[in-house]
């Protein structure tokens, strides 16, 4: 890069974090990717066309999120998501991540996973404001989805999700083994939702009968063997079928984060994420109590667990056993009795009814700036763990590293996000107001966010995609615009070589079981 006369955008003398680094370096960017990592304040006199001057504070990789659902269609009777991809990807970037991956959604009713993919292709394309990709939904896992599942790598899709719940989705043990096999043969890394639909659905009708319908019921309704169990057939089905790597998602419980760190000791090519709300809410605090139906806000699957498992799950981010730090963005309104929370609500159920509040809360844009609050806790992050689960392994695990989720001059997209300076530094902004979470400062189409009058110690300062400024929190806030995120096609995972393992393994072979 020797031969840069000028330079797009400069940053100087920022500290430059990565998942394996610190170190005070200043950033060339030329075009969309970076040019050039340079000693600290060394380009402070280059030429170029815009510099930052980032002195004490941080300069991240842009935040990889690859647990996001927008605009997807109504599966479960009630509900439908508040944010499509023009306003999730828009808070997306205003919160410092610059690459999503959400879903394409293929209902049971549909034969083809193609047909929704390119269903989630209509609805993205030219809306979004951050980078984007796909993983396939899997509602029926019949002789035609089957054999797409081939089809996918080839239009830059490497993973793929089905559910062990909800009866719209719940694939039984057989079906989860076929998609297994089919995803091993192909290099798709296998999401599952892991908790026992059966039982879920027996203890329902049981607190129904016995009138315990109100939202906080939700959580009785889902305990935490459930998912301790679910987690435990998961990885056993997995190990079946010739060690086949997959990924359990929004892990919540203590007991399945042990029966994953198990697995992984033994050598099992099993990977796991977490979410904020395992992290910041408990059952207790915001579902239990006096809250009636506002605990509707806090109902997600799994539900917030009690304050021991919340220490479990910090211990398993810090530890690897969870290797990222995703949103689950899952957005619905609550004051909306038709597509929101309360459209559980009806004559017959005055106070709601658990079984019909549609799951999920929006976090797609507090992830980061609620993350970044923990490194001042030596118990919690470090910075370069802060990287790590929020954005390099997730780039690794699902094939967009080093476009994502690093700074290697010439490989990775300049997607960056810088914070303010720390409080007492010599360049500390004044101008750093809003550190108490309200609903009012987010910029998703959602009418509430779960983490209100929740404390942070630092926002996005600028959000950076493919070298261009697109979210400024001093000057006009978004100064992105809509359509300049990509579809980004997406390799099969590199983290931890697994893929190579699995080859060494050679082909599942029922005969050697």
């Amino acid at each position: 890069m020797a031969g840069i006369t000028e330079y797009d955008l400069v940053i100087t003398n920022g500290v430059c974090v990565t998942a394996s680094d610190i170190a005070a370096l200043d950033i060339g960017i030329c075009g969309e990717k970076i040019a050039l990592l340079a000693p600290s304040g060394s380009l402070a006199k280059a030429s170029t066309k815009r510099l930052i001057d980032a002195e004490g504070g941080y300069v991240m990789p842009g935040g990889v999120d690859c647990h996001v659902h927008l605009q997807e269609p109504n599966m479960f009777g009630k509900g439908c998501s508040a944010d499509t991809f023009e306003t999730g990807t828009r808070s997306a970037i205003a919160g410092g991540t610059t690459t999503v991956v959400a879903f394409a959604p293929q209902q049971r009713t549909e034969p083809s996973l193609l047909a929704a993919l390119d269903a989630a292709h209509g609805l993205a394309r030219g809306n979004c404001y951050s980078d984007y990709g796909f993983h396939l939904l899997v509602g029926n896992a019949g002789e035609q989805a089957l054999n797409e599942i081939a089809k996918l790598p080839e239009r830059g899709v490497t993973s793929l999700k089905i559910f062990m719940t909800y009866e719209a989705l719940q694939l039984c043990d057989c079906d989860i083994l076929s998609v297994l096999a089919e995803a091993r043969t192909n290099k798709v890394l296998t999401m599952i939702h892991a908790e026992n639909g059966d039982v879920l659905t027996w203890l329902t009708d049981r607190l129904e009968k016995r009138g315990f319908v109100a939202p906080r019921y939700h959580a009785h309704s889902r305990p935490p063997l459930l998912e301790d169990e679910a987690t435990n057939r998961a990885i056993a089905l997995a190990e079946l079928v010739a060690q086949t790597p997959i990924l359990l998602v929004h892990v919540s419980d203590a007991g399945a984060t042990r029966r994953i760190r198990e697995a992984q000791t033994r050598g099992q090519p099993v990977f796991a994420e977490t979410c904020p709300q395992y992290l910041f809410l408990t059952r207790e605090e915001h579902l239990d109590g006096p809250h009636g139906f506002e605990a509707a806000k806090h109902v997600c699957s799994p539900p917030p667990r009690d304050k021991a498992a919340q220490a479990a799950i910090w211990t398993g981010l810090r530890n690897g056993t969870f290797a990222m730090l995703n949103s689950d963005h899952c957005p619905f309104n609550y004051d909306d009795n038709f597509t929101g929370k309360k459209a559980c609500i009806t004559e017959e159920f005055p106070a709601g009814r658990f079984r019909h509040i549609p799951n999920g809360i929006p976090g797609v844009e507090t992830r980061l700036p609620l993350a970044f609050a923990a490194i001042d806790r030596l118990d919690r992050l470090p910075l370069t763990k802060l990287v790590e689960v929020t954005s390099t392994n997730a780039a690794k695990l699902y094939g967009l590293y080093p476009k994502k989720g690093a700074l290697m001059p010439g490989l990775s997209d300049a997607d960056l996000v810088v914070w303010y300076p720390n409080e007492g530094s010599a360049k500390s902004s004044a101008t750093l107001d809003g550190l108490t979470i309200t609903n009012s400062m987010l910029h998703h189409d959602v009418d509430y966010t779960p983490y209100e009058g929740r404390g942070v110690t630092n926002w996005p300062r600028y959000t950076m995609l493919r070298g261009k400024v697109v979210w400024d929190r001093d000057g006009e806030g978004i100064v992105g615009d809509k359509g300049y995120g990509q579809f980004i096609e997406r390799e099969s995972s590199t983290l931890n070589d697994i893929w190579q393992r699995v080859e060494e393994a050679g082909p599942f072979d029922e005969e050697k079981l």
